[in-house]
């Protein structure tokens, strides 16, 4: 029995690693069935922690409408910026509405987009730790001793890591962490330092941590809603968008998609 274990958490660490190795921290372009060769894919920008749920819609679309996605995933603040500098993209889809404002205000975008959803952080911690952990971060104070590294997102930039802040502050906790904090440039590579051992605990994206990926290399629980302002998350089209982004857009306002955001943890 206990053989079995090590098996399938060895297995779930490859499948973690090759997710990783084959982009899916930083971008997807896996095609579906009944592509048609000469139309251009819709181009998406969104935020790492969409990483495994909008994989799924995606896969789904793809094989509904045959309409190519390529989809590339990380911090919303730096797709903000690089959409301002010109990133050709159909469609943008930020944890942080206030990113998709400041394109709306540059006149970037068609208007100021549809709010898809709200995110939810989670505490996580590898699978075979020992680790008490709880929604109010007691246990974590507790046995900070044998913490050498927490991973959170880097707050400069992700949303998900500004709220990680916000709810240490909120519990008191933000002065003792910082020593030991690793920084992920998004939420998913925050996520990857503590399934691969690099952390011994973190803050992620609950839609991260309930992602079977994830969650055979970890366990987590889910923090209150209360300890950081509201995760927001917003998507808009551009003003360059296709008429295939404008069907994906319709789409993720469907039932399928946001069936699949629920089941990752998002409000919807």
């Amino acid at each position: 029995m206990g053989g079995k274990v090590r098996k399938h958490r060895k297995t779930g660490r490859r499948q973690w690693l090759a997710l990783a190795a084959a982009g899916l921290t930083g971008g997807l372009g896996a095609p579906g069935l009944g592509w048609a060769q000469d139309r251009a894919p819709v181009r998406v920008a969104a935020a790492s922690d969409l990483k495994f749920a909008l994989a799924d819609v995606v896969d789904r679309f793809q094989r509904e409408t045959g309409h190519a996605v390529q989809l590339n995933l990380g911090s919303s603040g730096n797709f903000m910026r690089q959409i301002r500098q010109g990133l050709p993209v159909d469609l943008f889809l930020s944890a942080d509405e206030g990113f998709v404002f400041q394109l709306a205000d540059a006149r970037l975008t068609r208007d100021r987009g549809l709010l898809y959803a709200t995110g939810r952080l989670a505490l996580v911690a590898p699978r075979g730790s020992t680790l008490p952990l709880d929604a109010e971060l007691r246990g974590l104070r507790a046995h900070w001793a044998g913490i050498s590294k927490f991973a959170i997102a880097n707050p400069e930039h992700a949303p998900y890591g500004r709220a990680a802040q916000q709810a240490l502050e909120k519990l008191g906790l933000w002065t003792l962490v910082q020593p030991k904090l690793v920084l992920g440039d998004n939420i998913a590579q925050a996520s990857q330092f503590v399934a691969t051992g690099a952390a011994q605990a973190g803050l992620t994206a609950l839609s991260l941590a309930l992602a079977p990926e994830l969650a055979a290399l970890t366990r987590h629980v889910p923090l209150p809603e209360q300890l950081h302002a509201p995760l927001r998350q917003r998507m808009v089209l551009l003003k360059s968008a296709s008429p295939a982004a404008q069907a994906f857009y319709d789409y993720l306002q469907g039932p399928a998609a946001r069936a699949v955001l629920q089941r990752y943890g998002f409000v919807v």
